[in-house]
């Protein structure tokens, strides 16, 4: 996942925590109808030593985006020892598992499977040591920073819970195992190759994504939660020369200050207040030396938005400014700057309201009102997004899994203490309450779409 923080989230469970301590952490409260909670958690407690022996090879296994060869194939491993009709390199290294269980709703549950170029600093007993060699044959150190063997594991975790509850559920699964979330374009190529061709059409498609708040909970959007991400790249071209004679040049490095600046104004003076977006310059490179004007400045941006036509709108005010900087400061037009962007963009992701409402209800029930609350979009991007684009569309729900032990959570609180979020090289969920809060809620979700669960007079 593309992202920093989730300040709003922590915002949010900050007062929570702050003005109510014990409320944040209840325990969980069994519906009127406890058999299948029971039944669920037994089986859960039961198969979770094998889970966090798989979760612990992941961590120290893993592999970058349209990598995933090993991954993948201990994903399918697993899925096949569970009973599941496996195919392999959908899309890449992308798994698909089908259970067929009668007359029934047919329903997705997606997982992603790469990590990222990041040297661990956890400490772990079973942190990852890997290195490889990048896109670019850069070789870097490997990590799960985002939580993808969180991931995995509980996806392994439900097909192994499911399978052993046929008798609570009536339909098709379709589990999902998906390479490069992270370079954008796992989803896209699964899609390409026949994922909704070749395999059963989904009437719903889950993923879940770890975050740091509390293990224990869980929290929900309906609507937007993720946005569009874009990456543009923009050259500055100019007439270099002599630092010391500026009139006879075009200055390249002037013109990148000033675009940088003016790049702010689409947020602030073209975009509606109420419309979140971003418009973030992460890298800008020019020059070699004191008294030369270089030929060309090059500016690195990434844009979030929400909807179609914001994002639209957001890149043509890039390219517009971009290039009415270059023309006020003079430059022929032979070498007016170029604006490129990113191929691979992942679009904003909307949980179907409907969907999302339903399986809220189910997490509720299994998990206690407590644990559950709704969370603001995030900035951060997921191309799960992808499954909910496609013609006629399907319904999909990402919900929030909460991954950091609660006293290290409230320990954030004192000035100067900060928790380790998403892509830090410190990020090291909490694996048994993780693990355990992810299969109770996703199983408590299929159930509700494919079962009996929910107690209808609760």
């Amino acid at each position: 996942m593309k992202t920093k923080t989730f300040k709003i989230i922590i915002f949010l469970l900050f007062i929570m925590c702050y003005v109510f301590p014990d409320m944040a952490f209840a325990e969980a409260e069994k519906t009127p109808s406890s058999a299948v909670f029971d039944k669920i958690l037994k089986i859960i407690e039961k198969e979770y030593p094998s889970l966090e022996t798989l979760y612990k090879h992941l961590h120290a296994n893993p592999e970058l985006s349209l990598q995933e060869k090993n991954t993948s194939k201990r994903i399918a491993s697993e899925l096949e020892q569970a009973g599941y009709g496996v195919t392999r390199n959908v899309g890449g290294y992308g798994v698909v598992g089908i259970m067929k269980n009668g007359e029934g709703p047919t329903v997705m549950i997606r997982t992603d499977m790469d990590a990222l170029p990041i040297e661990e600093k956890t400490g772990l007993p079973y942190a990852s040591k890997v290195r490889a060699k990048d896109a670019q044959g850069r070789e870097v150190c490997v990590m799960h920073a985002c939580g993808h063997d969180i991931h995995m594991t509980v996806f392994i975790g439900m097909a192994k819970l499911l399978s052993q509850i046929k008798d609570l559920w009536k339909g098709t699964l379709v589990m999902v195992g998906q390479p490069a979330e992270e370079s954008g374009g796992g989803a896209r190529s699964m899609i390409a190759e026949g994922l909704f061709t070749r395999f059963p059409r989904p009437d719903y498609a889950l993923a879940l994504h770890d975050a740091p708040f509390p293990a224990g909970m869980v929290s929900t959007c309906e609507g937007y939660i993720l946005a569009n991400v874009d990456s543009v790249d923009i050259t500055v071209r100019g007439v270099g020369g002599h630092g010391g004679m500026p009139q006879d040049t075009k200055d390249p490095i002037v013109m990148a200050s000033q675009l940088v600046l003016a790049l702010q104004t689409i947020v602030s003076r073209e975009m509606d207040p109420n419309i979140p977006a971003v418009v973030t310059v992460g890298s800008i490179h020019g020059g070699t030396k004191h008294n030369i004007i270089p030929d060309e400045v090059f500016l690195q941006l990434t844009v979030r938005s929400y909807g179609d036509n914001a994002r639209k709108n957001i890149l043509a005010s890039i390219k517009r400014i971009t290039k009415g900087i270059a023309v006020a400061a003079g430059v022929p037009e032979d070498r007016m700057p170029i604006v490129k962007v990113g191929e691979i963009h992942t679009p904003a992701t909307y949980n179907d309201p409907e969907l999302t409402r339903r399986i809220t209800k189910a997490f509720r029930a299994i998990l206690g009102d407590k644990n559950v609350f709704t969370s603001e979009p995030a900035t951060a991007g997921e191309d799960f997004a992808e499954y909910g684009r496609v013609k006629p569309r399907i319904p999909i729900c990402i919900f929030w899994l909460g991954a950091v032990d609660s006293k290290l959570f409230l320990r954030a609180r004192i000035p100067g203490e900060r928790i380790p979020t998403l892509h830090s090289p410190y990020w090291s969920p909490l694996p048994d309450m993780t693990i355990k809060t992810g299969m109770k809620a996703m199983g408590a979700a299929v159930l509700e779409l494919m079962g009996d669960f929910i107690d209808k007079e609760r």
